[in-house]
């Protein structure tokens, strides 16, 4: 007859080997959260560039210090503008925390941060895959720091540290325009009073880089991310990197490269490479026929009637309806009369013929106005058909790039 086996002795060695399975357990917990945290900390291998803090510069050395101070100065005294330490930014920034990125522009990403005093700023780093070289960024720095306007956004000062190059700017806490008119709750808190506001801080910005700054400044980019807004909701143009400086006498300039975004370029532009002041007094045209619809010019269309946001806000111009294009969702009252005559203005900026649109100066005057006599439109340039590129890049018949820069509020 078989012994059964102690019952005693059989619970214990459960007993034992549940403590070993649970101790164990616990101690793999541990490492993993180790481990995780770590990795948290620690520079990701596929990041496209490696937080600062954590790079090993194997030229580290008092020569090299020297040299690094004495481009700094050299830089802060060309530039004629305050110099951040790269160091300051750092620390600013989190070291770059992915979750200070508030924005991705055309030539890199833009971070929020805090600087010692307590200042908020937007720290503007350029990509390692920019084609914007150490010339087009100090290039870009004169030219941002000779502007002084109420609607431009203000920069603070730069920062040039080997590869690293960015450019530090003054925050807007409340995001850029697109934001707004393009969301289906933020675009009804926006008003007619806000939006006509911010139509006219535009054009007052647009005024100063065209005709009243002390270089003649062409945007080529102008677009409803492109605006900023400040605590205020006043509006404040940014993103210069694409913008062109012309001589007092020069109106007119040609490309092979064309950059800017579908939806905002001009007809002479997108096919021809040929910009002014008038490409960017269209592209305003296009702007404030959004800001009053709601509506993007690139993903509107109409089937039945084969039209783009502007050949349908043409069409009920036409018929005496253009006060139909006003945003449903808004709320508030409105003056009829100013609306009218903001979709006429807007008209007008959008015409074919780079002449038939007015000058920054006549738009202002017409736009504030009420008694001024404004001309009648025609019909709008590229208002047939569906605008339907998402893409980066294309060809045009004429081989010439068409660059679309991308941006999710700064």
């Amino acid at each position: 007859r078989r012994q059964r086996p102690n019952r005693k002795l059989l619970i214990a060695g459960v007993a034992a080997a549940s403590g070993v399975l649970l101790l164990g357990a616990i101690l793999g917990c541990c490492c993993f959260w180790r481990k995780k945290r770590q990795a948290k900390t620690a520079p990701s291998s596929h990041s496209d560039v490696l937080p600062l803090r954590h790079r090993k510069h194997p030229a580290a050395s008092p020569a090299r210090n020297q040299r690094l101070e004495e481009n700094r100065m050299g830089s802060e005294k060309d530039l004629d503008l305050p110099f951040f330490d790269l160091e300051a930014i750092l620390t600013a920034t989190d070291d770059f925390d992915p979750d200070s990125k508030i924005g991705q522009g055309g030539f890199g990403s833009v971070y929020m941060g805090k600087l010692e005093d307590g200042q908020e700023v937007a720290v503007k780093r350029l990509s390692k895959k920019s084609v914007q070289g150490v010339g087009e960024f100090k290039n870009e720095v004169k030219l941002i720091a000779k502007l002084q306007h109420r609607n431009l956004v203000k920069l603070l000062g730069c920062c040039i540290d080997d590869d690293e190059r960015m450019l530090v700017y003054e925050f807007m806490p409340n995001n850029s325009l697109d934001t707004f008119i393009f969301d289906e709750e933020k675009r009804k808190s926006l008003v007619w009073k806000n939006r006509f506001e911010i139509i006219m801080g535009i054009a007052r910005g647009l005024l100063y880089l065209h005709e009243d700054s002390r270089v003649r400044i062409i945007h080529r980019d102008m677009k409803a991310s492109n605006v900023l807004l400040d605590r205020n909701m006043i509006p404040k143009i940014s993103d210069f990197g694409i913008a062109r400086m012309f001589g007092g006498d020069q109106t007119t300039e040609y490309t092979m490269k064309v950059i800017g975004t579908y939806g905002y370029m001009s007809p002479e532009y997108a096919m021809d490479g040929v910009f002014s002041m008038k490409s960017d007094i269209y592209s305003f045209g296009v702007l404030v026929i959004e800001i009053i619809t709601g509506k993007r010019n690139r993903g509107f269309y109409d089937d039945e009637l084969d039209l783009n946001l502007l050949g349908y806000a043409w069409m009920l111009w036409k018929e005496g309806r253009g006060v139909e294009l006003l945003d449903e969702a808004m709320g508030g009252t409105f003056d009829y009369d100013v609306v009218l005559r903001c979709i006429q203005v807007a008209l007008l900026c959008v015409q074919v013929h780079p002449r038939s649109r007015p000058l920054m100066s006549s738009v202002v005057m017409l736009l504030s106005s009420e008694n001024a006599t404004m001309p009648e439109p025609n019909e709008p340039g590229v208002n047939i058909g569906k605008i339907t590129s998402d893409t980066e890049s294309s060809q045009t018949q004429t081989g010439i790039s068409l660059t679309e820069t991308a941006v999710d509020a700064r």
